[in-house]
């Protein structure tokens, strides 16, 4: 060992001496070089060619071991810094200097800020103390110092700035060389000056261990300011401008003073802001107020894994595998690469497992394996270790009373595994049982929660209630048992078998054989897909992988084998004659699975009989023949969920399949039915050879340029589902109305329907950023309770108009009407032989272009009449119910029913049918209303008042009967409408209450509409408080409506006519055809971000409609159309531009530099844009590699040009939402039935007035907010106050321009808000 030291200390001194000689030969060659350049001027050489100097002395001194390699990281780390300080002081303002002192720095050769003996020391003010890169404990307060040194220097800055005037008042004068004279303090050096003397001080610097010649670095990044300066000093001295010009001088100096002035001022600000922030920072630490929600990237890094470690788990626990689970734990935590993926609750999924079976040692065993992997046990691990010990007839309290000791010193309380544990079956009363050996009277103090925290807006709503009046159902409360009882039994069997109105038709002979073959097919396909289904199961069972790796075999043990196969040949029966892609069809039976899954465990912890007890006793707060309650829904379910403490928690902790695990059991399943489901060659035409046929294949297509797998359909069996035309459909449960009130929204996680899983916010699949942030949310009572409100709205049918509907869609549909022809109207296929030499080339590829269009049309035909029957299909099973829509919302917050085919937000046709079930008379002024609504779902009188429009429907009341008595046979008057089946249900509506006894006293079920006049540039001419643009969006009183559509199709007739006059081709053609109709969309959603390219689009698509338009004209017609929007629209609407180029421009800048833009609604919901860098996963099966384009994933980078187009339109979108969720709070206080598409706001005919006081005062209410100065600070707090540590070595200018831009919050005009409330036709 003796020997070994020796040589390692030889070593050590070699190493060093040679450290020093390159030292010395550095700092030779910085002087030299800092010489010639105060010579000549050459600031550029300064600041970069010491930095190559350095890494190759680098690199030649420091031998390549491990460590040293690493120290050469470190020090290119710090290089980068260097680097970014130099960009920094380059583009700081250069001063007149006429004297400075040269002041070369050294690093001391052990690196730690040693001084040499041959330099005066310096004071502390002159070290720079230099981070260490990836230094575990000390990075913090070194980046604080440099942070600090930064802050220093711009004060200086500052000072010098301020002076710049008196300095200017004394002409400079060139002395000579070594001449003393008042030097100026340089920006940026803090104290430090240069010299052109003989004599150089050298002051000591703090380094980075192993740093050989940080001299060169230190200089280039700190002085190459100061050099540059003095340069100049140095060329003036020597009378390089003493010939020039006085007049360009001064002009010079005064451009150079103004230049240096604005950046003074700017700085000022900059400063200014950040000394806000950091008070505001300061003062959300000292307070009580909670965090704003924040995704952590890091904390994101392995949930995917973890999720997917997590389900497998419950999956195997589920099943009964329990060796399975264990052996698969303890697989990964062998491997410490592995381990790090797992958390403490993927080790409670165990301990739960072994606290039912009793075995303490086992979860001490596991304790164990929680210590190794430096993990610490949590509520959930003591819960189960409790769990176990109230089972256990052998416990004893002292074996209790060490477990509690344990959880204090961890910092836990049993209180809080009470209120914070989710509990599942008996396992609260066990955990109680345990508790209760030690402490028999033992109760636990459960928190309940409070009316804290709300946001200014709904703080009156929650704690001034003496006037509300909560409306009640009109439905005993037997009736709603009985609804709930059905409704349980529906999702417990996941899916509904209903009738198809296609059933009504006349069953033919070919009909009834067809049905009959696909009868027989399909017990044939059962026994084969059961038989395949099981021998796939052996294989997985036996596969020898590896214990780490997961396997399919447990997901394809959580049901019964024969839901597995009536999945499969149910995804069959839907599937389209053109096929579909395998990742839809893939992860659509994947997620049928997990449904199914999600409701056995419920039912398997014991979740129904509680749900069904707290639901009874729910009933009393909606029934009409129950007691008054001041309560919200939600407030009174959570009341009785404190109150029912014993049993499982409702809210259970199911975890959620990633979208991977989901797409692989699909993808399994789809493999199955392609191998062993057959058909017969010669069922419908025996003639031919009989032999098995795939019933469905597996092909490749192209969508766009890329090349995706497609299952398509056999045309054998094709033929057979649409010839037998059969009379019954399956469906989801969830895709069902509830035929009782939905479960309220209590939490993130809970609500909607009662078995069936659904989310509160919808994402794309995979897309988990929205969830993280709603859980770490504080308060979202507002928004839950708006959503709640939406849903306890009941419906019922419109019977006479759906039976005129279904009719007309038996018979051959109509296209006018939008109820789609069957597929015997479709164009045939042209049948041609590419073969045939009778056909030239170009006939050839016409037949082809044919060939294509046909099958195309043929697609879409089948997709609009399927979507049809299946909404038809729904009413009329629903005929005689009663029944509700639960929702839920998007990222935005704009909010949806979770039915997806058969809703009110639907089309004219789905809302014709709808109806409130509950009626309320019609009143004074309620006929008047209806026959307004009338008159504008015609789309007629839109310039017209409300008298004009009542007094329009008054003169056609013998039209309106005629149509309500005779709609197919008499002046069909109805079919010209804008909304045909709305304006036709209005038509009988108002027909039978004219014709009753008294029109006052009329039961009407009818929903009223009041639709916002372009609602997005109301809330853009509100944030900027704009005159004209309010004015043009009926914000101000006006007599009658301004209608911006009209306004903007009137202004492109007069682009167009002028350019018809000088000659223009295109704009002769559209005379005659601009309308109202053609630019609404596209006007509509320009607000919204809609590009040219989709505006033109939109007027395509309207053109098209017109019959009398020549279609060869219609891609040069919608070309010119567009341009002439977008050009009025630039001229009405200027107000607004401002406002939306601020914001594009702050997402921008947000998105560049690497975060996405994150914001919170006045309601307190926070938004996040899940829009990132697209990433390509491939996911390997059996049946192909399936490439999956993942664009919204936190770790990649975001996507700046979706971030910036998208934060305005959906900044918006979130603020029509807040204002239809306040609207709906305060009608639900009032009493009012409401429900909203968006910003049109439905109501009875009685209530319209009140709905529209309501709408108004809480449209006021928000705007009265300083919407614009929150985000602001929102934003400044959120991206600039992280990015202050890392911009100041990086991106400075960047982090500054973003600073000062999120400051400057766009002016606003002198609009009068309050002017809403008194405007008519606000909503109209």
């Amino acid at each position: 060992m003796s020997v070994l030291r020796v040589c390692a200390l030889a070593q050590s001194l070699s190493r060093r001496s040679l450290l020093e000689k390159c030292t010395l030969r550095g700092y030779s060659a910085d002087c030299c070089r800092l010489c010639a350049s105060l010579r000549s001027g050459a600031v550029r050489r300064i600041s970069e060619t010491p930095l190559q100097l350095q890494r190759r002395n680098v690199s030649f001194v420091i031998p390549k071991t491990e460590a040293a390699k690493k120290r050469v990281l470190e020090q290119s780390q710090l290089f980068d810094v260097l680097e970014a300080r130099i960009q920094q002081l380059q583009t700081d303002i250069v001063l007149d200097i006429q004297h400075a002192e040269v002041q070369v720095v050294k690093a001391g050769s052990s690196g730690r800020g040693v001084s040499s003996s041959w330099g005066p020391k310096s004071t502390s003010k002159e070290k720079i103390v230099i981070p260490k890169s990836g230094a575990k404990g000390t990075s913090k307060p070194q980046q604080s110092r440099w942070i600090e040194k930064l802050a220093l220097e711009k004060k200086e800055k500052l000072k010098i700035q301020q002076g710049v005037k008196q300095t200017d008042k004394r002409k400079p004068t060139a002395k000579s060389k070594g001449s003393k004279s008042s030097s100026q303090i340089l920006p940026g050096t803090s104290h430090k000056t240069i010299s052109t003397t003989a004599k150089k001080t050298i002051p000591a610097i703090k380094t980075n261990r192993g740093c050989t010649k940080v001299s060169d670095k230190i200089h280039a990044a700190v002085y190459s300011k100061a050099t540059s300066t003095a340069a100049t000093a140095h060329n003036v001295s020597k009378g390089k401008w003493k010939d020039s010009k006085n007049q360009h001088h001064g002009e010079k100096e005064q451009n150079r003073t103004d230049y240096a002035q604005s950046k003074a001022t700017e700085l000022a600000e900059v400063e200014k802001l950040e000394r806000r922030l950091s008070q505001q920072a300061n003062q959300s630490k000292s307070s009580s107020v909670p965090e704003r929600p924040q995704v952590d990237s890091e904390e994101r890094a392995s949930g995917d894994m973890q999720m997917s470690i997590r389900s497998y788990l419950e999956a195997c626990v589920f099943a009964g595998d329990i060796e399975r689970a264990n052996h698969f734990l303890l697989s990964q935590h062998r491997v410490i690469r592995r381990r790090k993926l797992l958390n403490t609750d993927i080790y409670n999924i165990l301990m739960r497992v072994w606290a039912k079976k009793c075995l303490l040692h086992q979860i001490g065993r596991i304790f164990i394996l929680l210590e190794e992997a430096g993990l610490k046990p949590n509520l959930g691990s003591y819960c189960a270790a409790l769990e176990c010990m109230g089972r256990s007839p052998s416990c004893t309290p002292k074996v209790v009373t060490r477990c509690l000791n344990q959880m204090q010193q961890d910092g836990l309380s049993v209180d809080d595994v009470f209120s914070q544990c989710v509990f599942r079956q008996d396992e609260k009363d066990m955990v109680l049982k345990a508790m209760r050996m030690i402490q028999p009277d033992y109760q636990p103090c459960l928190k309940l929660t409070t009316n804290e925290g709300y946001t200014s807006l709904v703080q009156d709503f929650y704690t001034q209630r003496i006037d509300h009046h909560y409306p009640k159902l009109d439905f005993t409360q037997e009736e709603l048992h009985k609804g709930f009882k059905r409704q349980l039994h529906v999702e417990q069997a996941c899916t509904a078998t209903i009738p198809s109105v296609e059933a009504d038709k006349p069953v033919t002979e070919n009909m009834a054989k067809m049905r009959a073959l696909l009868a027989e097919q399909r017990a044939q396909w059962q026994k084969s897909l059961l038989q395949a289904l099981r021998e796939t199961k052996m294989i997985l069972a036996s596969t020898n992988t590896k214990d780490y790796r997961l396997n399919l075999y447990p997901y394809l043990c959580l049901l019964e084998d024969r839901e597995y196969v009536d999945i499969m040949i149910q995804s069959v029966a839907n599937l389209p004659p053109s096929g579909d892609s395998l990742k839809i069809l893939a992860g659509d039976l994947g997620n049928r699975v997990y449904t199914k899954y999600s409701v056995r465990q419920k039912q398997q912890n014991q979740m129904v009989e509680k749900l069904g007890k707290i639901y009874c006793s729910y009933t009393e707060l909606l029934a009409k023949d129950t007691k008054e309650y001041d309560v919200l829904p939600r407030e009174q379910w959570c009341n009785l969920e404190m109150e029912l403490t014993s049993g499982p928690m409702l809210q259970g902790g199911e975890t959620s399949w990633p979208y991977i695990v989901t797409l692989e059991l699909g993808t399994c399943l789809v493999d199955m039915m392609v191998k062993n489901l057959k058909i017969n060659s010669d069922i419908l035409n025996p003639a031919q050879e009989r032999k098995h046929i795939p019933v469905l294949y597996h092909m490749y297509t192209f969508r766009s340029i890329r090349q995706i797998g497609f299952i398509k359909l056999h045309p054998i069996l094709s033929q057979m589902q649409q010839e037998a035309m059969e009379t019954e459909l399956t469906f989801d449960s969830c895709v069902m109305p509830m035929l009782c009130p939905p479960v309220p929204w209590t939490s993130v996680k809970f609500g909607a329907y009662l078995l069936t899983p659904a989310k509160l916010m919808r994402t794309v699949d995979g897309a988990v950023q929205h969830e993280v942030l709603l859980e770490k949310c504080q308060n979202l009572h507002a928004v839950l309770d708006s959503l709640n409100q939406l849903g306890s709205c009941a419906w019922r049918i419109n019977k006479p108009l759906l039976d005129i509907i279904i009719s007309i869609f038996n018979d051959r549909g109509n296209d006018k009407l939008d109820i789609p022809p069957p597929l015997s109207e479709a164009p045939k296929l042209p049948h041609f032989n590419p073969q045939d030499p009778n056909h030239t080339a170009s006939e050839k590829a016409h037949m082809r272009r044919e060939v294509v269009m046909a099958k195309k049309k043929y697609s879409e035909m089948h997709s609009l009449r399927m979507d049809a029957l299946y909404k038809l299909s729904i009413a009329n099973h629903m005929r005689d119910e009663t029944f509700w829509f639960p929702h839920n919302m998007d990222f935005r917050g704009r909010t949806y029913p979770c039915p997806p085919y058969f809703n009110h937000l639907g089309s004219d046709v789905t809302r014709a049918i709808l109806l409130f079930a509950e009626g309320k008379p019609l009143g004074p002024k309620g006929l008047d209303w209806l026959k307004i609504h009338f008159v504008n779902l015609t789309g007629l009188k839109k310039r017209s008042s409300l008298q004009g429009r009542l007094e329009y429907a008054n003169t056609i009341m013998e039209d309106i009967l005629d149509s309500a008595d005779n709609p197919l046979n008499g002046k069909k008057w109805w079919m010209n409408a804008d909304e045909p089946w709305q304006a036709l249900a209005c038509c009988m509506e108002i027909a039978t209450a004219v014709r009753s006894p008294d029109p006052t006293q009329f039961i009407s079920n009818f929903p009223v509409h009041q639709d916002g006049s372009c609602n997005g540039l109301q809330h853009y001419a509100a944030l900027g408080r704009d005159v004209i643009g309010a004015t043009s969006v009926n914000l101000l009183p006006c007599d009658v409506p301004q209608d911006v559509y009209s306004g903007v199709a009137q202004q492109v007739e007069e682009f167009r006519a002028e350019d018809a006059e000088s000659g223009v081709k295109i704009a002769k053609v559209l005379e005659g055809f601009i309308s109202r109709k053609v630019v609404k969309q596209t006007v509509m959603t320009v607000v919204y971000g809609v590009t040219r390219y989709g505006g033109r689009l939109q007027i395509e698509k309207r053109l098209k409609e017109i019959d009398e338009f020549p279609k060869e004209h219609v891609w040069d017609a919608s070309h010119y159309l567009v341009r002439l929007v977008f050009t009025g629209l630039k001229e009405m609407f200027t107000g607004t531009r401002e406002i939306q180029d601020w914001l594009t421009e702050s997402a921008r800048l947000i998105s560049k530099s690497g975060h996405t833009v994150e914001w919170v609604t006045p309601l307190g919901l926070p938004i996040i844009q899940p829009y990132h860098r697209t990433r390509n996963q491939m996911m390997k099966s059996i049946m192909q590699h399936i490439n999956l384009k993942i664009n919204h994933d936190i770790k990649e980078r975001p996507d700046t040009v979706k971030q910036k187009n998208a934060f305005p339109p959906n900044f918006i979108h979130s603020l029509d939402s807040t204002h239809m969720m306040l609207t709906s709070l305060h009608c639900y206080s009032a009493g009012l039935t409401f429900v909203s598409v968006h910003d049109c706001f439905w109501t009875h005919a009685l209530t319209v007035d009140t709905m529209n006081k309501v709408c108004r005062e809480q449209f006021v209410a928000l705007h009265s907010q300083p919407i614009l100065e929150d985000l602001s600070n929102f934003l400044l707090q959120k991206y600039c106050n992280r990015l202050q540590t890392e911009a100041k070595n990086k991106k400075y200018q960047e982090y500054r321009r973003l600073l000062l831009l999120l400051a400057k919050v766009p002016q606003t005009g002198d609009f009068d808000l309050e002017q809403v409330k008194e405007s008519t036709y606000f909503f109209s």
